[in-house]
């Protein structure tokens, strides 16, 4: 993967003995705080026009909320390539992807959660396995990508393993991954964002990433669940 580009410059040598003869009085006042007065009185009273803050924002009114696709890519490119310069290989960045999607999915569910119990007066928990998968194929999906995924498939050889499938994940769509490293997938990050949520509703699962394309579909990604024994015998009680 290409190391990043410098985007932001410092102050050279010359920058930095210049800075030093500014007088007291001229730093002052170009750097000059607020005082605690002012501080609460733009806060206390916006001045009209403004947009408001996106602390104040009603959680539930922002729903259909969309994130720059632009912003997105650069943010997640620059994460892969951070993390990529702490690791020692393809799994150990896989790894690290996957715990920071776990972070971002107890986020995810905490909120769909929040919003279910305030626009419901009798909320529902879902406490089998495949309404819970259905929720995220279609539910989770859209609010972290916008649109629900492509498709959910079972395993004919293991009992306890599932799919979901995405033909292109948007996640992918802007990294470009080097040959010796083709057989990186950063849907890792998805992947942990499944994991998170499957274990928040009490159906704990190991959840990984895979490339499977197709010439339709040269992005097309497996998300595979390997669910825990202990689910499997829930599910074979509550029949």
């Amino acid at each position: 993967m290409q190391q990043p580009h410098p985007r932001f410059s410092v102050l050279s040598g010359s920058s930095l003995s210049s800075a030093e003869h500014l007088s007291p009085t001229a730093s002052s006042t170009r750097f000059s705080l607020p005082s605690a007065t002012s501080i609460n009185t733009a806060l206390g009273t916006p001045k009209p026009g403004l947009r408001p803050n996106i602390y104040d924002r009603n959680l539930n009114k922002t729903r259909t909320s969309e994130v720059s696709a632009s912003a997105f890519a650069f943010l997640f490119s620059e994460v892969v390539q951070y993390t990529q310069k702490r690791v020692s290989g393809i799994n150990d960045l896989e790894r690290r992807l996957n715990t920071l999607g776990y972070r971002a999915g107890t986020r995810v569910l905490e909120l769909m959660v929040w919003r279910a119990e305030s626009s419901s007066k009798a909320p529902k928990r879902e406490i089998r396995f495949l309404p819970a998968l259905m929720s995220i194929h279609t539910q989770v999906w859209r609010a972290v990508f916008g649109r629900p995924a492509d498709a959910i498939e079972k395993s004919v050889e293991n009992e306890d393993e599932y799919m979901i499938i995405d033909n292109d994940p948007p996640i992918e769509r802007h990294i470009s991954v080097p040959k010796d490293m083709n057989q990186l997938s950063c849907s890792s990050f998805t992947a942990g964002v499944v994991e998170a949520v499957l274990d928040g509703l009490g159906l704990p699962a190991r959840v990984t990433a895979h490339h499977t394309p197709t010439q339709q579909f040269p992005l097309r990604t497996t998300i595979l669940i390997k669910l825990d024994k202990s689910v499997l015998e829930r599910e074979e009680i509550l029949k």
